[in-house]
């Protein structure tokens, strides 16, 4: 009897542990799919007629395309103050036609992800952002050419012929045709990136800048971007196939250097030419570690060479533009390598990072005329 009793009772308790369980899986998956939606998922709405003052959109160019042939859009806020940031973002690298065909282990090959960034650092609506009022136009990256490719690279997979998109510019060039009937004639112009997209303003800042011819307070920065190859302008020219005035530039190792010099050669102290990267950063120093040995690492050895060619950079910097803006930072650093984050000014930028002003400051009081150095202590060793 107590048997027959029994029985009956874990069954219906079994059934209630089952629906408890089926309830917890799904308001876990709802809340993990929120998150994304917010997050890695986050989509803008397509511009379309006027565009509100200070609502982020998506901006679609039907001739763009990603490194793998996915749709490409730009990213666009319109401020109510009369000056814009031009801002690049970045995502990795392709220098080869083996990173090339590596695509995703390498470089971001489509837009995933991507306008959360933008709502992020330098384009929050903080109210201690400075630019907050701005108008930011935003090129997303996915082609691998740090923004300034035009060509394709082709390769056999599985016996069918596989395009890779290294259409960086040309995306660019489309999207600022489009979005410019939307921004009038600034007078303020900050052309900023980070990682890849600090490499491309660079490379791109003159493009950008000829494009504002109403703007006459320009300020470029640079942020995280340094590798040495000897091989940029075969990059360049061979696996992009950039514009020829931006790949004639690139005579050294240093593609960074070669594109600030030859822009301060052209243009001199009427554009303000800012750097700052992490004195150790553990991004870079992988990418330096496959350019020299072809292995993607991360090591205190490592981190002790970037640290060394970061000072070397820093002063060619100097000696080649005298009023050149530095911000040398540590964040997050290991305990053990000393090694630190990769980029800033699409998170910590309101973070002081050990010196007297924040990067946001920092660039912000170069606008304004007042262009500083911080942080040259970290390269001492």
């Amino acid at each position: 009897m107590n048997a027959n009793h029994t029985a009956p009772k874990k069954k219906r308790l079994w059934l209630r542990i089952l629906m408890i369980l089926a309830i917890v899986i799904i308001v876990l998956a709802a809340a993990i799919f929120i998150f994304l939606k917010m997050t890695f998922l986050k989509s803008f709405p397509e511009l379309k007629g006027e565009p509100e003052i200070g609502k982020w959109y998506s901006v679609p160019i039907s001739a763009a395309k990603s490194s793998d042939g996915s749709e490409w859009h730009g990213i666009f806020r319109k401020g109510t103050a009369n000056k814009v940031v031009v801002y690049f973002f970045g995502g990795g690298v392709s220098i080869t036609g083996e990173t090339s065909e590596g695509g995703t282990q390498f470089f971001a090959t489509t837009m995933l992800g991507q306008d959360f960034v933008a709502q992020g650092g330098i384009g929050s609506t903080a109210d201690d952002n400075p630019f907050k009022d701005w108008t930011f136009i935003v090129i997303p990256y996915a082609s691998g050419d740090f923004h300034t490719g035009t060509g394709e690279y082709h390769y056999t997979k599985n016996g069918k012929d596989t395009v890779v998109y290294h259409n960086g510019y040309n995306n660019y060039s489309a999207y600022l045709n489009e979005i410019m009937k939307y921004v009038g004639e600034p007078d303020t112009l900050l052309v900023t990136g980070f990682s890849a997209g600090g490499f491309a303003t660079s490379l791109l800042a003159d493009d950008v800048i000829s494009r504002f011819p109403s703007a006459q307070n320009v300020t470029v920065c640079v942020d995280s971007s340094l590798l040495l190859y000897d091989s940029w302008h075969d990059s360049a020219t061979d696996l992009w196939q950039s514009p020829k005035e931006i790949s004639d530039r690139l005579t050294t190792n240093n593609i960074v250097l070669d594109s600030l010099t030859a822009l301060y050669n052209k243009r001199g102290d009427s554009v303000k030419i800012l750097f700052d990267c992490s004195y150790r950063d553990d991004t870079l120093q992988q990418y330096q570690s496959y350019i020299e040995s072809g292995k993607m690492d991360k090591t205190k050895e490592l981190g002790d060479q970037f640290q060394e060619n970061l000072a070397e950079m820093v002063r060619g910097l100097q000696e080649n533009i005298p009023s050149v803006g530095i911000y040398i930072w540590s964040y997050n650093e290991d305990a053990e390598t000393h090694n630190t984050q990769h980029t800033i000014i699409s998170s910590n930028v309101f973070d002081k990072l050990g010196n007297e002003k924040s990067v946001c400051e920092w660039i912000y009081e170069a606008v304004n005329g007042n262009i500083y150095k911080y942080g040259l202590e970290l390269l001492a060793q």
